[in-house]
């Protein structure tokens, strides 16, 4: 990618596996490429919105490696212990909204540079909601992040203007489309949500792990149908090796910030896999085979059905 490329940067949602999303921005400054805009999902949303409110990358990779899970995390037991059924999730929210604060403040959406656009999803519409676009900039920054970030069950709904927005993950956990109606540059996408494709006992991680598990089969899912159908603009994807790490860890805080430098690194450095003018579709372009150990293989058919032809082999 040339230097004076202009491209929209869509960073995807991840939990703390989205930390990696500090080092991709810092890989694409220091090559000397700065998107002409940012859309974000959940973490995504966070990292992008507190660098294009002036946060420097060395303050975020700060933050980033100090966070504990109190920092975040709080199981809200008086809800659980009283409301039960009816409590609005399983966290506080009181952590997060502090982390938001502390990373972007009070900004507004003009404030902001590159301006930033943020997926949520309106909960009883079950519509997609993109603050930051004209007309739905007057709100506060961190209200928005807060609501990208709401993933739900997890953390309550967030209200904005008489109603309730979720996660934006719910529909696009890397939220390309909204991309493609800004505009017919080219985008570059990241993608943290990748996880082991075998999952060891998911079952004996109590309702907190099997929901999670759900979700990341759910956002892969969704995320796998619009790649297998994108024409234009072309994407570059890029896909940091974080999928060892649960969106819930906080065990590899520095491996994932730098494995999003790596990533993106190595990206740059593949030039010949980056679209020319007129390309369409997903990049790099590679053919990827399969192997199943025949001994392991249960007859299922998934890998027929689900699988580009000529990509798994015994």
């Amino acid at each position: 990618m040339k230097r004076d490329t202009p491209f929209t940067l869509v960073l995807g949602g991840g939990g703390m596996k989205g930390l990696a999303h500090i080092g991709v921005i810092q890989a694409l400054l220091e090559r000397g490429h700065r998107p002409t805009r940012i859309v974000g999902s959940s973490v995504g949303a966070l990292v992008g919105a507190a660098w294009a409110g002036g946060m420097g990358i060395a303050k975020l990779r700060e933050i980033a490696l100090g966070l504990r899970r109190k920092d975040v995390f709080a199981v809200a037991h008086a809800d659980m212990a009283f409301k039960r059924m009816h409590s609005p999730a399983l966290f506080r929210r009181e952590p997060l909204e502090q982390l938001i604060a502390r990373t972007v403040g009070d900004l507004t959406f003009p404030q902001l540079d590159p301006p930033v656009i943020v997926n949520t999803v309106d909960l009883n519409s079950g519509m997609e909601v993109f603050w930051g676009l004209p007309g739905l900039d007057d709100i506060r920054v961190a209200d928005a992040v807060f609501a990208s970030c709401a993933l739900p069950g997890y953390f309550p709904p967030h209200e904005i203007g008489g109603r309730f927005y979720v996660d934006g993950a719910v529909v696009a956990n890397v939220p390309f489309d909204a991309a493609r109606a800004l505009g017919p540059e080219l985008i570059v996408a990241v993608d943290v949500s990748a996880s082991s494709v075998l999952t060891a006992d998911a079952q004996d991680e109590g309702f907190a792990g099997v929901f999670a598990r759900a979700t990341e089969i759910l956002m892969t899912t969704l995320l796998e149908q619009r790649v297998r159908t994108w024409t234009t603009p072309p994407v570059y994807y890029i896909q940091p090796r974080v999928e060892h790490v649960t969106m819930f860890s906080f065990d590899h805080l520095r491996e994932e910030v730098e494995e999003g430098y790596r990533a993106t690194s190595a990206a740059l450095d593949r030039a010949d896999e980056w679209p020319e003018p007129g390309d369409v579709g997903i990049f790099p372009k590679r053919r990827v085979i399969v192997r199943v150990e025949r001994e392991r293989c249960i007859g299922c058919g998934a890998c027929l059905v689900h699988g580009p032809q000529g990509m798994f082999v015994l």
